[in-house]
């Protein structure tokens, strides 16, 4: 499943992200990741959750963040959630269509079922229509 958490940015997407992500780490069972531009919210997220900071890693385009996703996949097959926050900015696809990335998460989670819960920086109104019905909330 792909879920999404839409807003503008500064309208508190990342609180949404963070209480969800620190929610259901008290009742999963397999592991949960959480993807970031920084370490910032190292603190504020349960020491459970595996907090990686994408912008140490050299990824320049969308097709480099699927595998990079896929090569997290493959070394932990206990992934039951990953969490992307800035998903435009780590992605790299500010100003770029999301339905082709979005739809690779969709199909990887359908084989993995794993859950992506993605923190996007547009306003309810600039998502795709395709798209909208992941949405989960829009502030």
């Amino acid at each position: 499943m792909v879920q999404l958490i839409v807003g503008k940015k500064g309208k508190g997407k990342t609180k949404h992200l963070l209480d969800k992500v620190n929610k259901d780490i008290k009742t999963a069972d397999g592991n949960i990741v959480y993807l970031d531009k920084s370490s910032k919210h190292m603190h504020e997220l349960s020491n459970k959750v595996r907090l990686i900071n994408v912008t140490e890693y050299n990824i320049e385009n969308g097709d480099q963040f699927i595998g990079f996703i896929n090569g997290i996949i493959s070394q932990d097959y206990d992934i039951e959630q990953m969490f992307f926050d800035s998903f435009l900015k780590i992605a790299h696809l500010e100003g770029k269509d999301i339905i082709p990335i979005i739809n690779r998460l969709k199909k990887l989670s359908d084989t993995t079922k794993i859950n992506f819960v993605l923190s996007i920086s547009l306003d309810e109104s600039e998502i795709p229509e395709e798209v909208k019905e992941y949405i989960i909330v829009s502030v």
